[in-house]
């Protein structure tokens, strides 16, 4: 079970956006998918709630605090989930966050485009690096710039900060209308019409790849090739079967014919003398 962790210590940075995308592109993949709410609001299990009953499932876990410190009795999912996803309360500390974290195995970190929001997510971002079970279990950590409004130099000082951690933000979402219709309706940009949301995968795909490290790998064995032929070292093109030149036929005999009779010599003329025939000339008249 891949588990991702959706949070940020300020509220409103886009948290349940980003956990119900990620749970939905899996879902319509295919994936066992899981959600595990410990916001008290619970927005994300809203969100299942008004899902669609075709749509593809998606097990939602109930994981908020109870009374009392009590642990939620819902917050078991299937032996056979592949993704589970943690939607995150704002402003967790202590116990809750180390439960959280010790479930995870990569973290996401929503922030908004306001000097308010980006300092207290360096504040956080510096304070989870210093748990020394981040670093011990190697637990992977990425920033998504959300709710971008347009290109603004607003999230310079966070870049430099992630920068010398040797971290970037990995993507950036635009402040669009596509993601509340989606968190309207149960549904996920992924399983919207390509035509209406293609803006909005385009960005979040980059989130999609870091956060299923076999993506590459899975997307490379489903590609369709053309069928080629090998036999004993020979291509295709070798075994293509052709036929041997016909042989030339013979030269027809001429048909036979008779040889023509033999001719007599020709008899050379003779030549008489002028007055001679003359003379014959007037004996016949």
């Amino acid at each position: 079970m891949n588990t991702t962790l959706v949070i940020n210590s300020k509220g409103g940075s886009g948290k349940t956006t980003i956990t119900t995308t990620l749970a939905s592109y899996f879902a319509a993949g295919g994936v066992p998918t899981a959600i595990m709410d410990y916001d008290l609001q619970g927005s994300s299990l809203n969100w299942l709630r008004i899902r669609d009953p075709l749509a593809p499932k998606i097990f939602g876990a109930n994981a908020a605090p109870q009374k009392m410190g009590l642990r939620s009795l819902g917050r078991h999912v299937p032996e056979d989930t592949r993704q589970l996803i943690i939607d995150a309360p704002a402003g967790a500390s202590g116990l809750l966050l180390q439960d959280m974290l010790s479930r995870a195995k990569c973290i996401v970190i929503p922030v908004q485009p306001s000097a308010i929001d980006i300092h207290a997510t360096a504040n956080f971002v510096r304070d989870l690096l210093l748990r020394g079970n981040i670093r011990q279990r190697n637990i992977r950590l990425a920033v998504v710039a959300n709710r971008v409004r347009k290109a603004s130099p607003v999230y310079q000082p966070l870049e430099r900060f992630l920068a010398s951690l040797g971290l970037t933000i990995i993507t950036k979402l635009n402040d669009s209308e596509v993601f509340i219709k989606a968190a309207e309706t149960g549904v996920g940009v992924f399983e919207m019409d390509a035509s209406v949301a293609f803006a909005e995968r385009e960005q979040f795909q980059p989130l999609i790849e870091w956060v299923d490290v076999d993506y590459r790998a899975r997307t490379a064995n489903t590609v369709i090739e053309l069928p080629r032929v090998a036999m004993a070292g020979r291509t295709q093109s070798d075994l293509v079967r052709t036929l041997p030149p016909r042989p030339a036929p013979p030269p027809r005999a001429a048909a036979a014919r008779p040889a023509p009779p033999p001719q007599a010599p020709a008899q050379p003329k003779s030549q008489l003398p002028a007055w001679l025939s003359r003379l014959s000339q007037r004996l016949v008249e």
